[in-house]
């Protein structure tokens, strides 16, 4: 199994005529088009569980990856808001070396 990270735009090409395209990614939903000739049967997990036709030993859905827990979330946002002051404190600094380089305020 191919596990990715893609970017809206991205598309895996499976075979030679099998485009499997991401376009976005909203709230917690991929949208993805599959670009592929009529004579290939393309379904759901969930329809074909729906309709009986799962192949056996086959599950619907599988698992995802681990949600973060709420503390590990509180410090990735400590961790970005402090990168982002310090980055913001750079740019200042710079500007300012700038404007007194050049002699205008």
């Amino acid at each position: 199994m191919l596990k990715l990270t893609m970017a809206p735009g991205e598309f895996l090409q499976i075979g030679e005529n099998v485009r499997v395209i991401f376009t976005r990614a909203q709230n917690g939903y991929i949208h993805l088009m599959v670009d592929a000739p009529r004579e290939i049967n393309i379904a759901r997990s969930t329809a074909m569980e729906k309709h009986g036709t799962l192949p056996k030993g086959t599950k619907a859905k599988y698992r995802t990856d681990a949600k973060l827990s709420e503390d590990a979330l509180r410090k990735i946002r400590k961790i970005i808001s402090e990168d982002k002051e310090k980055a913001e404190g750079e740019r200042l600094d710079s500007d300012a070396r700038k404007k007194y380089s050049t002699g205008t305020e």
